[in-house]
């Protein structure tokens, strides 16, 4: 009986923790400056690229939140690679 406890709160917690394995990037986090690290980093982190592009002295890193299905455009400072600005795509 005692097994059979500890087996339901084991994939209780496993099913519970599955969701927090990715977190969004943060703002402040260094995900690289150019593509290959910062798709790594980003994609690391939840957040599928599709594409990058400049915008407005900033790299600009369109992705999806793999947890969410959301679309999510993350600004990149070019000369350090940390991330300036986050929000909802459009």
């Amino acid at each position: 009986m005692k097994s059979s406890l500890l087996l339901a709160i084991t994939l209780v917690s496993a099913s519970l923790a599955a969701p927090m394995a990715f977190a969004m990037p943060a703002l402040g986090d260094i995900v690289g400056t150019n593509p290959t690290d910062a798709t790594t980093a980003l994609e690391t982190a939840g957040c599928k690229v599709t594409e990058f592009e400049a915008e407005g002295g900033k790299i600009e890193a369109k992705c999806t939140d793999t947890a969410t299905n959301t679309a999510i455009e993350v600004y990149i400072d070019p000369k350090t690679g940390a991330v300036v600005e986050i929000k909802s795509g459009d």
